[in-house]
């Protein structure tokens, strides 16, 4: 069953743009590289920040946590100084939803590559 992971903080707000340079530069690559990865929102509101990624499988999703790359991007982003914490991390399991693509700013919908 797919799973979502839902990591939340809170940063330093005078370094938002630079936590979303890393999140889409760094964070969003390493994503990718992990197999059983399906993929990401990131989503801010004043200081707090969560990030939903969305996996094949809560094996996939557990994988994550033992990952060298993983580990390499949370050492770095613990050394940029954007977190102010706490943090927290939750798996659960998705039951259904949908992302229209025409809603995400560049991106073109499935279904308007049609020809009907």
């Amino acid at each position: 069953m797919i799973v979502c992971r839902i990591w939340r903080t809170r940063i330093d707000i005078r370094q938002a743009d630079a936590y979303r340079r890393f999140a889409n530069e760094q964070s969003l690559p390493m994503f990718r590289s992990h197999d059983g990865f399906l993929g990401v929102v990131f989503a801010e509101a004043g200081d707090e920040r969560v990030v939903v990624t969305f996996w094949r499988d809560a094996a996939a999703a557990e994988q994550l946590n033992v990952s060298p790359r993983y580990q390499e991007i949370v050492a770095h982003i613990a050394a940029a100084g954007f977190i102010l914490g706490p943090t927290s991390l939750n798996v659960l399991e998705v039951h259904g939803g949908a992302i229209d693509a025409a809603l995400v700013p560049g991106q073109q919908s499935p279904d308007a590559s049609r020809a009907d």
